[in-house]
């Protein structure tokens, strides 16, 4: 019984451990991914879906809601002015349905 609810304790919080939770930060060199805001959709990486209160962010599915506090965020983003100097190419989507990945080979960089 002990060791049921210590586990049902941990699967409660580990949905949180990679909940979609960023703050953008000033400067590039305390950015743990670096992301450029893409024109098209075709072209993104990952369609982001910005959520207004944080229990609405995903775990990894691209709805990001954006925390005031870099000790609140699971990541730390830097916006780049050139999509060559990105990690990852983002594109706001205005339906949280259309949220996701577009190409998996990058999804490492969000856990």
């Amino acid at each position: 019984m002990k060791h049921t609810l210590i586990l049902l304790i941990v699967l409660a919080f580990s949905s949180y451990s990679f909940a979609q939770k960023v703050v953008s930060v000033e400067y590039q060199n305390q950015a743990d991914v670096k992301v450029f805001v893409i024109e098209y959709e075709n072209q993104a990486d990952l369609k982001v879906f910005k959520v207004k209160y944080d229990n609405q962010a995903g775990d990894n599915d691209g709805k990001w809601f954006f925390t005031d506090y870099a000790n609140q965020a699971q990541k730390k983003i830097f916006f780049v002015k050139y999509v060559n100097q990105a990690d990852l190419k983002i594109y706001f989507v205005d339906y949280e349905n259309q949220a996701g990945w577009k190409k998996l080979n990058k999804k490492h960089m969000l856990y």
